[in-house]
């Protein structure tokens, strides 16, 4: 769908850009709303495996870039929506295959059984003109969601591996401690 184009977005606080940051499991759950059950079995099954740092044996932690993050919560969407698994995985093979600023603009429609990509009004016209899409989802709109959710968990910086903690706005103490 058109919109404001490809988000710039420099995070909370100057925590850097969603690709210069890399979130580790309990953190990507969170902006999720997964078990980390689920987000195991999905990095096990190649479902949505972390592009920035996969578990290499017992005690390695996965490191999920922020695309992850949003192509998890896709996938949870449209797992909630009733999409067959197969469909599942043919969608997140395309957002993972798209550049990372198209995705903002981007809407996934889905009859149950196929998920179709529309990066264009007319694509989405020309989708419901054959009479196929029942549902859609604005990628725009879950990358404000996980953006946000994001936002407020520890991240790590992909450059120097430091370790960013969570900034939770309403935390006047640990602002304090901090500095702020």
């Amino acid at each position: 769908m058109a919109g404001a184009g490809p988000r710039q977005s420099v995070g909370a606080q100057g925590r850097g850009a969603p690709e210069q940051l890399g979130y580790r499991g309990p953190s990507a759950c969170a902006a999720v709303g997964i078990t980390y059950r689920q987000l195991d079995y999905w990095a096990r099954t190649g479902l949505v495996q972390p592009s920035v740092r996969p578990a290499h044996g017992s005690g390695t932690q996965r490191l999920y870039s922020f695309r992850d993050v949003l192509v998890l919560k896709i996938v949870k969407r449209l797992l909630d929506a009733g999409v067959s698994l197969q469909s599942i995985r043919t969608a997140v093979r395309a957002l993972c295959a798209v550049d990372l600023a198209e995705l903002s603009t981007m809407t996934l429609m889905s009859d149950g059984a196929t998920v179709y990509r529309c990066a264009s009004p007319e694509e989405l016209a020309e989708l419901l003109r054959g009479g196929r899409g029942v549902f859609g989802i604005a990628v725009g709109a879950v990358w404000a969601d996980v953006e946000s959710a994001l936002a407020q968990l520890q991240a790590e910086r992909l450059d120097t591996g430091e370790a960013l903690p969570a900034t939770h706005p309403s935390d006047e103490l640990a602002r304090r401690r901090r500095g702020i």
